[in-house]
Order: structure tokens, then sequence, then C-alpha cells
């Protein structure tokens, strides 16, 4: 498979943020981390991508294999009643939901082959970076990644939102979680190059899908400088980046630069996906 992918510096940078709005997050404190120069792909994997992993290997996703996966209740057939989580009542379970078919109704691989990849556990995310030669970003990765090179920003284009009056990214817009405006043109995901990239010419680093990223999930940060951190070595929890289509101010606000999320490796929803770095390091294709 081509996967575009930028050569990144890495360096020094001040990972996480001091004012993240979900405490349990563990975005803070600011912190000094470096990173090795990497290779990251500039957009997320897409539908069309993985049906090609899909067509090459054979490969069955966990949820093809458990016969359902979340969807959001506004892409659901409304005559329908689909098991709701009490916690998130905006998800349904819906039958034969998964990556070719995102809203469990029909076979939408062809139609939005440049749409990202979603319903993704963790191990099918990592099944593709197998066949495909890569890996999974670290956290560190991702974050300096996202940046592009701004310092202290929460967006990868600078402090707004919606900066020069320009929508940057694919976030909800209106009332969540019963009515999306669409002002950025989208209700559901975007195709993976369809806002502005960032300084460092990656694409939707935030908005459009959650992006599984390479470590375990913890909220205990080292205050002193690190380098190229990888998470804990334990834990049933993993690091997703990034925020989706779903996010808005009024009830996740986990679309800045540092937001992350804990997830179960089972987790598939349609608004969870994953962007792959590359194995080898910048000019050094021994590694």
């Amino acid at each position: 498979t081509s996967i575009e992918v930028v050569d990144l510096s890495g360096g020094w940078f001040q990972m996480g943020a001091n004012d993240g709005p979900h405490p349990e997050d563990g975005e803070g404190p600011v912190r000094e981390v470096f990173v090795d120069p990497f290779r990251l792909a500039a957009t997320a994997v897409t539908i069309g991508d993985y049906a090609e992993f899909v067509s090459a290997t054979g490969y069955q996703t966990l949820a093809e294999g458990q016969g359902n996966s979340f969807v959001f209740h506004l892409f659901c057939d409304a005559e329908t009643s689909f098991p709701a989580p009490v916690q998130a009542p905006w998800w349904r379970q819906v039958p034969g939901a998964c990556w070719h078919s995102p809203d469990g109704l029909r076979r939408a691989a062809d139609e939005k082959a440049d749409h990202p990849v979603t319903h993704i556990a963790r191990e099918d995310a990592l099944a593709y970076c197998r066949w495909s030669n890569t890996r999974l970003p670290t956290e560190a990765e991702w974050e300096i990644a996202a940046r592009g090179g701004l310092v202290g920003q929460p967006y990868p284009w600078g402090d707004k939102m919606e900066m020069d009056g320009i929508h940057w990214s694919n976030v909800w817009q209106g009332a969540f979680p019963d009515h999306n405006t669409g002002e950025d043109g989208h209700i559901g995901t975007a195709p993976v190059r369809e806002f502005p990239p960032n300084g460092w010419r990656l694409y939707n680093m935030t908005g459009n899908v959650w992006e599984w990223v390479a470590d375990r999930f913890t909220t205990l940060h080292p205050a002193r400088p690190v380098r190229n951190p990888k998470g804990p070595l334990n834990g049933l929890r993993f690091v997703a980046k990034g925020g989706s289509y779903l996010c808005h101010s009024s009830y996740c606000e986990r679309y800045r630069t540092s937001s992350r999320q804990s997830l179960l490796a089972a987790t598939t929803t349609g608004n969870l996906g994953f962007r792959v770095a590359a194995r080898t390091k910048p000019d050094n294709d021994t590694v």
C-alpha cells in the first residue's frame, strides 16, 4: 500500500496542557518531552486503505466478528430500536455496523473511500500495521506532530477554533447530541484531506475521528523532562488522541492537540480510527 508519510525532526516540546476541561483525562501538567525523528502518515487510514488490506489478507475486524458496533444515533434507522448505553445514550449498538458499513445499513466503502476508516478496535489497527510494515505512533510523537511547530497553542492552527472565520476541523456545531448544523460542511466523517493541513503538512490531527496511539493510558506523568516516553508497561486501557466530529464545547471539548481519552482495546465506534507511523526513521532506512 502507498502511504504518504511526512518526515518529522522531533526534538524537545511542551507536551500536555494545564487547562484541560476534564481532569480525569490527565492532560497536565505541561511537561518537557523529547522525541526522536520519525515519520507519520499525512492522514488517517482511509476506508479505501483498509479495504486494500482486507482484500489482501481476508482479515475480519472485531466488529465484524461480534456482529455489531456503536453508531451515533442520528445515523441510525429512526424506525428501528437499538440498545443504547446508559452512560452515553447518543450511541446505539447497531447490527452489521463495521468498517465497510459505518452506519450498519449498507456497504459504504466504495462511496466513502477517502473518509477515515472507523469501527476499528486496537487489534484491527495493529493488524493493519503489521501488514503495511508500519506502527502506531506513540502519544508523544502524535502530539508533537499535531502541534505542527506551534508552542502552547490548543489547536494545530493556533489559539481559536475558527480562526480568521474559517473552519479548520470537523467538529460538532449546534446543540449536542440532537442537532448538528453542519456548518463545517459535515455531519459525520469528512474526507481525510478536507481541511487545511497544519504547519507540518498533516491533515485533520484534531476533529474528524479519534486516533489510536501506541501508549497505554495513565494520568501519572513524570515531572522531570523525559525522552521518547512510551506510556506504562501495564494496564487495560489505551490512549486515543484528537477528538472527533462529535466533539463540542458543551460536552467533551476534546478537540485540542493535548486532548486524550482512555479506551479499552476492544472499543469500536463510528468515530474511532487510526493513523500510522513508519517503522524507519527519516534518512535512515536500515533501522
